[in-house]
């Protein structure tokens, strides 16, 4: 046990277009937003979750902590191809137990070998369709890419102390700022540059999580593509800030497209989920990451996968000083902001 109060931690996302800082305190009625922090990295920096470019990334995370915060203390996440979660059933044991046997059952049910990937589990308690039997949430993250980060972060000068999956963020954003119901299955889209993390949770714990490789980047190359244009005016276009009247009709026909071709992914992954769960049906689907914002993404996510879409806010039941954050820079950002306010949390304990 840990006497006295804990320390500060700082949340940090490491996405492949930008580096997202968030740290919380404890409030008088709950998390107080402390510091928070962005800084865009360039392209080729992170590739398939794989740092390319060490250097700039070190640099950046030096200055982007350095800039808010004397927090020493990191919890940061991984993702992606190197990051294997699955639900297994197994015979009722103590953690103990479970412990000292988790190697023999995550050879069974991971296609890595297994000296190559740390592992963690969570148990869920009993069996869904058991009773005699009980859910757990199996991990396993390549020891090579954890390492990697482990190390960026050690060599700007901080200490990590968790790595995190992106996943089970989200899923700690989402207990913080909302009372889902009991039973009620919601899931979540966080749509990265080159990821896409989803996660849908049944008693607010996951009950599948898959990342697609799809991401906003798609979206940006196929503007690119089309309307011959660099990456920054295809990023402005995007999002809807930018448009020549002319090419209005070709802008709103590929922004469509290739919406409509990402908005079919995470469609794909929430129907495999369905049919392979004996659940009732996903009631509502939150999104956020920086594909949130890309222009009418929200309405055309719900008309092709037939759920209620909502734009996830970090920051809902986080109090913060209207003297140090403004509201609408908050709103602006907050769905970028999810995995590091999600991570931001973990010092309140919990495993």
């Amino acid at each position: 046990m840990i006497w006295g109060k804990k320390k500060n931690v700082i949340g940090l996302d490491i996405g492949s277009s930008s580096i997202k800082l968030v740290e919380l305190r404890e409030g008088k009625n709950g998390l107080r937003l402390q510091n928070l922090a962005v800084s865009s990295l360039a392209p080729e920096a992170i590739v398939d979750g794989a740092l390319m470019d060490s250097v700039t990334i070190i640099d950046t995370i030096k200055d982007l902590v350095t800039s808010v915060t004397k927090t020493k203390e990191v919890v940061t996440s991984v993702s992606g191809h190197s990051v294997i979660v699955k639900k297994i059933t197994l015979p009722f044991m103590t953690e103990t137990e479970l412990g000292e046997s988790i190697q023999w059952e995550a050879e069974r049910h991971i296609p890595f070998d297994i000296n190559d990937v740390n592992i963690d589990f969570q148990i869920l308690g009993s069996g869904s369709d058991n009773p005699e039997m009980m859910d757990v949430i199996l991990v396993a993250a390549k020891k090579d890419i954890i390492n990697d980060y482990v190390s960026v972060v050690m060599e700007a000068g901080l200490n990590p102390v968790v790595v995190d999956i992106d996943a089970f963020a989200l899923e700690n954003m989402l207990g913080i700022n909302y009372d889902i119901e009991k039973d009620e299955i919601v899931a979540i889209a966080n749509v990265g540059a080159s990821v896409t993390n989803i996660n849908i949770l049944k008693d607010n714990t996951s009950a599948f999580t898959r990342d697609v490789f799809k991401g906003g980047n798609q979206i940006t190359e196929e503007i690119q593509r089309q309307l011959h244009v660099d990456y920054e005016e295809a990023e402005k276009v995007k999002v809807g800030d930018k448009g020549d009247s002319k090419a209005q009709g070709v802008v709103q026909e590929v922004l469509k497209t290739a919406s409509e071709s990402l908005a079919m992914e995470i469609g794909n992954s929430l129907d495999f989920f369905q049919s392979t769960s004996t659940y009732q049906k996903i009631s509502k689907l939150y999104l956020s990451g920086g594909g949130s914002k890309i222009k009418d993404f929200d309405i055309i996510l719900q008309q092709q996968i037939g759920i209620p879409v909502e734009i996830a806010n970090p920051f809902r039941k986080i109090e913060y000083s209207e003297k140090s954050f403004d509201l609408e820079y908050l709103r602006d950002i907050g769905p970028v902001m999810a995995v590091g306010v999600g991570l931001a949390s973990r010092k309140v304990g919990e495993k």
